[in-house]
């Protein structure tokens, strides 16, 4: 199976294999000594394009050798005995600095899979998702916060933008409706919850769409909002598996917030509606905070080998500045303390017995949990990163 990350200026491509909990990218061989990592925002509309961060032109040597016809020499690396790098970037320009990672069907097609999944990091660690039914080349998305860089993916795979999932009304992954509204006629806004901006069709438990060869699986999980709708998406027919859009419901290594709902409402989503999805289902979440939930798992039960081996795969990930998601239910059954409130060790660490209570205390310790330093404003970091400030900070 193919996968590739496309940037404003070029594709880099990544060979996927099945591993632990799913198809990932092999491990990235970059060279990545005294680089940064890139801001994950799209800029003020009207602005010039992206510029990568400081250590993208490192990146870029590093990747420039590994290119035919673009490394010194112009020759090829040797082959290698084991599993190729992970991603060759095919130029021309500096790697991009926003990720638009793909999961999807392999280069020769004709096996049943027509689905395809674009992950798109936006704003601080927000995903939003482009799904693509290769046949038709129609797309739906999936939490469109950023309609201009939604925008940007779609008219560079040369897809016909049908419909927008939201799993919940906040401004994170809604934002975007109303301008894709106005700019794409007839598209069709799918949500359970009314504040939901430019929504048409209204959806609700159980409910099933269907977009070509593309089913979908309305789930409510009211908790994080009240309104909150998860997405279960598959094909008839292939051997694929089947795709989770959580939203701010489940996330790797992690659960949301209970800002409109109850204890004993999360835990009717994780162990019930969702829980009992097949468990090689991917999750593709709404947010990428995996080390930070690992972290907390890891403090939840400082035995579980699985939670440590998990951590560490995320931090290279994190370093590499690559997706964490997908994950599967079954690795999550595994390390997400939130799915393992009848497991010894995490009772032993709330105090209780009772899964509700359980999962209440888990939450509460969560919330309290190493809360993140204050971060600088999103526009004054994108002006650092622009360069915007160079000339008031050089000496005189």
């Amino acid at each position: 199976m193919w996968g590739s990350t496309v940037g404003y200026r070029g594709v880099f491509r990544a060979v996927l294999r099945p591993g632990a909990g799913g198809e990932r990218p092999h491990a990235a061989r970059r060279g990545r000594a005294g680089s940064a990592r890139p801001t994950q925002r799209d800029p003020p509309r009207g602005e010039g394009p992206r510029r990568g961060p400081p250590g993208a032109a490192r990146r870029y040597r590093a990747l420039h050798a590994w290119v035919p016809g673009l490394g010194s020499g112009g020759t090829a690396p040797p082959v290698r005995p084991g599993p190729p790098p992970a991603f060759c970037y095919v130029g021309p320009g500096p790697p991009p600095c926003f990720g638009a990672w793909e999961w999807g069907p392999p280069v020769s097609r004709g096996r049943g899979r027509t689905m395809k999944v674009k992950v798109i990091s936006v704003l601080e660690d927000n995903y939003m998702y482009l799904v693509i039914e290769e046949n038709t080349r129609d797309a739906i998305a999936v939490d469109a916060a950023v309609p201009k860089r939604l925008l940007e993916i779609i008219r560079k795979e040369d897809v016909a933008l049908r419909a927008i999932l939201t799993t919940h009304h906040h401004w994170d992954h809604a934002r975007g409706n109303e301008e894709l509204a106005r700019l794409c006629p007839g598209l069709r806004v799918y949500g359970a919850d009314e504040r939901i901006g430019a929504l048409t069709h209204k959806v609700t438990h159980n409910q099933e769409l269907t977009f070509g060869a593309i089913r979908v699986r309305c789930l409510f999980t009211p908790c994080h909002t009240s309104g909150h709708m998860c997405y279960f998406m598959w094909e008839d027919g292939s051997p694929d598996a089947p795709a989770l859009f959580s939203g701010d419901t489940l996330f790797v290594g992690g659960c949301g917030k209970f800002f409109e709902g109850t204890a004993e409402q999360m835990f009717t989503n994780l162990t019930q509606t969702l829980g009992t999805l097949p468990k090689e289902t991917k999750v593709f979440c709404g947010h990428e905070c995996t080390v930070r939930n690992l972290k907390f798992a890891l403090k939840v039960e400082p035995e579980n080998e699985t939670v440590k081996k998990k951590l560490a795969w995320a931090k290279q990930r994190d370093d590499e500045d690559l997706p964490t998601v997908p994950s599967t239910l079954q690795e999550e059954f595994l390390y997400n303390p939130f799915l393992r409130v009848t497991e010894e060790p995490v009772q032993k660490f709330t105090g209780k017995t009772d899964p509700v209570e359980v999962l209440r205390t888990l939450r509460t310790e969560k919330d309290n949990f190493k809360k993140p330093k204050e971060r600088p404003h999103p526009q004054a970091v994108l002006a650092f990163d622009w360069g915007l400030f160079s000339p008031f900070l050089e000496k005189k």
